[in-house]
């Protein structure tokens, strides 16, 4: 009798759990993404303000060259390996 009473809880339990997220899963979906968008959000106006204050430093019009800073591994990538000859025997 215990057995069958502890079956027909977990079953029960089970379709609650289910019957609950069908329920509740759209107002999960919706919260989440209001929140994402609410992130992205800032994260774009960071974005615009970092861009903002960097072309503030020159005048329109100006022209901009940046260039890269030179590395110390740039000379050893040149010396990939030692170039060997060779012929083609017929």
């Amino acid at each position: 009798m215990q057995l069958i009473r502890t079956i027909l809880i977990i079953i029960l339990v089970y379709y609650g759990f289910k019957i609950l997220s069908r329920l509740f899963a759209p107002y999960l979906m919706k919260y989440a993404s209001k929140k994402m968008g609410e992130k992205f959000e800032q994260q774009y106006k960071a974005q615009q303000q970092q861009n903002q204050r960097n072309t503030s430093k020159y005048k329109e019009g100006e022209t901009v060259i940046d260039k890269k800073p030179q590395s110390s591994n740039s000379n050893s990538s040149n010396k990939v390996g030692e170039y060997i000859e060779f012929e083609e025997i017929e």
